[in-house]
């Protein structure tokens, strides 16, 4: 699963041809969620504050997330989004 950024110990993920909706994975020790990048569904478990930092960078990078999800559908190599700081 590449890692497409890291901040604060939190890595967010990306699989290649996964299924829609359109979203990234993210862990934070042994929690781990998903969320949708349009709607911003969370499954799965992560402490507040990291959940916190996570919805936050996805509000800032949204447009880099989709373009990424494209890269991934057709098998390519994904981008870098910039961490939050």
């Amino acid at each position: 699963m590449p890692e497409i950024s890291r901040f604060f110990g939190i890595s967010i993920l990306m699989l290649w041809r996964e299924h829609n909706p359109p979203h990234f994975h993210a862990k934070y020790g042994e929690y781990e969620i998903t969320v949708d990048i349009h709607k911003q569904i969370v499954n799965g478990k992560f402490p507040r504050r990291a959940l916190n930092l996570v919805l936050e960078w996805l509000d800032l990078h949204k447009e880099e997330l989709i373009e990424d999800w494209t890269l991934a559908q057709k098998n390519k190599p994904l981008n870098s989004i910039e961490p939050l700081i």
